[in-house]
């Protein structure tokens, strides 16, 4: 690997699936995965053991989340992701876009608040902090759609389209960075729309939704603005190695029509999670009237009986 002018170039063959999944782990990424996956499986035995039930669907989506940034950063698509447009380009629709949806399907949150032990009167530990951090000023600040969506969108011009894309691109720790930026980002913007875990802002499902679709057309505008392009755009990208046997045009082409593409698979996924938990949420409502109306009408059969039985005590 060598640093020749823009960012990182290295020989590699041309790309196919089958070296794209070879294993080519990213160190920090890895060991992040690896601490995840072992704290939220540490927090399910927990429950279990204490006689709690854990939703099985909820532990699935996490660790899919989970293994989606695993597979674009722990093998050979991150190696390809440096030299490729389009194969970043997947990177970061996955980790900004798949995993954080997976990720909060998973529910981390309300697991860790329920599996921390209570640290008792007067003292402070893991659990007491996280609700202080939940219910903390920054929090309601970086999870309001007034700053997620901005964010949200700024990521994608802000970054491709000024210097900091090749500056970060030029070193592994830059890229990480980057990558980390990504998972933040699609993070804090999908958290408040899922409304599984929470937090300090709860809409209603149907701002939720509207919440979901401000940021789309931008993003589907970006995809468009390079598939459209007469030129590179990026310096990263504009001199691929002869041994991929790629040219830079067609593969950025190729990057924004997978960025166009991206921006709908979400909102299907976000879509149709919200529509199953606004049905559920509806039907627990509908129980609940129904138990307060079994209850109201056991009341007054209840006042009807001892009236009853106050009329026999007199008429005896």
């Amino acid at each position: 690997m060598d640093h020749s002018g823009h960012g990182m170039t290295m020989d590699l063959p041309p790309f196919t699936l089958g070296r794209g999944l070879e294993w080519s782990a990213d160190p920090f990424f890895l060991v992040a995965c690896l601490a995840g996956l072992a704290l939220y499986g540490w927090g399910v035995v927990r429950l279990v053991r204490r006689g709690d039930k854990w939703p099985v669907g909820r532990t699935v989506a996490f660790v899919l989340g989970v293994l989606s940034i695993m597979l674009m950063m722990c093998t050979r698509l991150n190696d390809y992701g440096m030299v490729m447009f389009s194969v970043h380009m997947v990177q970061h629709m996955v980790i900004s876009m798949v995993s954080p949806i997976l990720i909060l399907l998973g529910a981390p949150i309300t697991l860790a608040l329920r599996a921390l032990p209570t640290a008792g009167r007067g003292r402070k530990g893991p659990r007491e902090l996280l609700l202080m951090f939940l219910h903390s000023r920054y929090m309601r600040i970086i999870t309001h759609p007034a700053f997620t969506i901005p964010l949200f969108i700024a990521s994608l011009y802000g970054l491709y389209f000024t210097p900091i894309f090749d500056t970060l691109m030029g070193s592994k720790p830059g890229h990480v960075a980057m990558m980390v930026h990504f998972l933040a980002v699609g993070l804090v913007f999908f958290w408040p729309i899922m409304g599984v875990d929470p937090g300090p802002h709860r809409p209603g499902y149907l701002m939720r939704m509207l919440e979901l679709f401000a940021g789309m057309p931008f993003h589907a505008f970006f995809g468009i603005a390079l598939m459209m392009a007469s030129e590179p755009m990026v310096e990263t990208f504009k001199n691929p190695s002869a041994s991929l046997g790629i040219e830079a045009l067609s593969d950025q082409n190729a990057a924004g029509g997978i960025a166009w593409a991206f921006s709908e698979i979400p909102s299907v996924l976000v879509l149709v999670a919200l529509l199953f938990q606004w049905y559920a949420s509806d039907q627990r409502q509908a129980r609940r009237t129904d138990r307060a109306a079994d209850r109201d009408g056991d009341k007054e059969l209840e006042a009807y009986n001892a009236y009853l039985a106050s009329l026999n005590a007199q008429g005896r």
